[in-house]
Order: structure tokens, then C-alpha cells, then sequence
């Protein structure tokens, strides 16, 4: 039997109260425990993609991959753990990390956590503190910078720029059918988030302190189009206020404002500016 039949049955058998904590035994956690190595080796995805067409139409949403990290939430305990000096209590431990310099990739001292059943390419950089929840994909030669969080099962491309600060959302709490995407050669600036299963296309370049969710409208000037919940590939986006239709309220003059995602082609000074520093991998 395949990973994904084998969390399919034990799906099945937890929905149908066949399946508690209580009663689990050695070979359930086998098949999780694989589960999730299978996660972290990169094998299955949350989400992956199709290669037939570009944007979140190129992706499939891997539902059974959300239902085998519940299945680990579900069905294991809470108990002390121990990381270096310190006790936490969690269902699992922190991902093992010995393999990551043999892959060329770095995570600095001290306050890195990658969280058991995440991903993370080769020649990446994980400034700390930082934090990639499990599920989460994060491609070849990106950078999570200082202070940034990777959601659960969000899935980044390779030579992805995350600036510090950055907070990229996860679909477990709160429930969300289709994860965070964005996709290879993007670069975020600092502060920036993004949300709710947002799409973001490749090579497109993010300004500081940008919100990204699909509540928040995005004009996108080169195909004079309104986009929610993506943003397309090649643009430079940045946040602008447009009037709301809240209008004129007693608590402050002249109507109120709402946030907008404004897109544009890339110039190539801006390309130029967010280029990556190869030194930092060699």
C-alpha cells in the first residue's frame, strides 16, 4: 500500500471513532512516522504543481496530506521534550537537522525551529529566529530571514527572498482548504504577510510591509484586471489605500480607507536591487 492509502484508511478509522489516541499502536506510528519523513525528504507535498498552466490553476491541493498532520496532532500525546537545555511539551519533536549542511543549507544560532514534517531545499539560509511549521515546502536557495514564520503547509518555491519579519500562512488553524503558494524567484520585503491560500506568480517582487490576503483587492495595471487571491507573475506590488465604501462616520472626517495591492511591470533596477547574493552560498 501506498502513504496516501495508508492515511486514507486511518482517516477513515478516526472519523469513525475507530481510531483514538488510546488506542494506537506501534504500526500506526510507524505509517505516521514515515508519513512525515516522507514530508521532510520532499516526496509528497502539501501542494504541488501540475506544470500544465501557470498560477493557482497550475497547482493540485493534496487534501490527504492535511488529514495524515492531523492524524499526528490526533493521535499522539502531549509529553516533555528536550532541545539542547531546554523542556517544551509538544505531540512531536523538533525535525532533525543533520542532514541540512550536507545539502549545502544553514539555519544560524540560536532560536531556528523547523518543526517535524517540514521541508527545506538545498542551499537555503534560515536566519534566526525563525520559525517553518510542519508541512511547510521551502524550495532550493531560499532565504528565511530574521523573525519570519513559514506556516503549515506553505509551499515556497527555490530562490525565494523572504525580507525579516515576514509572516507566511498556514492552513490548520485557521482552517484553510488551499495553502500560502508562492511560487520560485520571488522576493518579499520586510514585514510583509500573506494569507488565507494567497497565490503569489514567479520573479514578482513584493514592497515592504505589503498585506496580501484574498479579502484585499489587487489591481494589477498591466492586465488592467482586479485579481483576489493572487497576484501574477513578473510585477511589483505594493500597498496603496483606496476609499471604502464605509463612508463618512462620526468617529472621522472625510470617509474611511481600505488597503489595495497595486501591480506593475519590473523594471530591471528592481530586479537588479533584489538579486541574490551567491557568496552567501558557496
Amino acid at each position: 500500500m501506498s502513504i496516501e492509502s495508508d492515511i486514507h484508511t486511518l482517516w477513515q478509522q478516526y472519523n469513525n471513532d475507530e481510531l483514538t489516541a488510546e488506542t494506537t499502536d506501534t504500526a500506526v506510528y510507524e505509517t505516521l512516522d514515515t508519513f512525515l519523513a516522507a514530508i521532510e525528504s520532499g516526496d509528497i507535498r502539501a501542494a504541488e504543481p501540475t506544470g500544465n498552466t501557470t498560477g493557482p490553476e497550475g497547482w493540485n491541493v493534496n487534501e490527504w496530506v492535511k488529514q495524515g498532520i492531523l492524524l499526528n496532532f490526533s493521535l499522539r500525546e502531549t509529553r516533555p521534550r528536550e532541545y539542547g537545555d531546554v523542556t517544551y511539551h509538544d505531540v512531536l519533536p523538533l525535525r532533525e537537522s543533520h542532514d541540512l549542511g550536507d545539502r549545502g543549507t544553514r539555519n544560524t544560532p540560536d532560536g531556528t525551529v523547523i518543526r517535524r514534517g517540514a521541508h527545506l531545499g538545498a542551499d537555503c539560509i534560515m536566519m534566526s529566529p525563525s520559525f517553518v511549521n510542519i508541512g511547510a515546502y521551502v524550495g532550493d536557495g531560499t532565504l528565511v530571514d530574521s523573525c519570519d514564520t513559514v506556516g503549515s503547509c506553505a509551499q515556497i518555491g527555490s530562490n525565494v527572498k523572504l525580507g525579516a519579519n515576514t509572516l507566511i500562512g498556514g492552513v490548520l488553524e485557521p482552517v484553510e482548504d488551499t495553502p500560502v503558494i508562492i511560487e520560485s524567484d520571488a522576493a518579499l520585503g520586510a514585514g510583509c504577510r500573506v494569507t488565507s491560500g494567497f497565490h503569489i506568480g514567479e520573479n514578482t517582487i513584493i514592497g515592504e510591509n505589503t498585506l496580501l490576503s484574498p479579502r484585499i483587492p489587487v489591481y494589477d495595471l498591466v492586465d488592467e484586471t482586479v485579481y483576489y487571491g493572487k497576484l501574477p507573475a513578473n510585477r511589483r506590488a505594493f500597498t496603496r489605500y483606496v476609499e471604502s465604501s464605509l463612508g463618512d462616520h462620526d468617529l472621522f472626517e472625510s470617509g474611511a480607507y481600505k488597503p489595495a495591492v497595486v501591480a506593475v511591470d519590473i523594471e530591471a533596477e528592481t530586479v537588479d536591487q533584489t538579486r541574490r547574493e551567491e557568496a552567501l552560498r558557496e
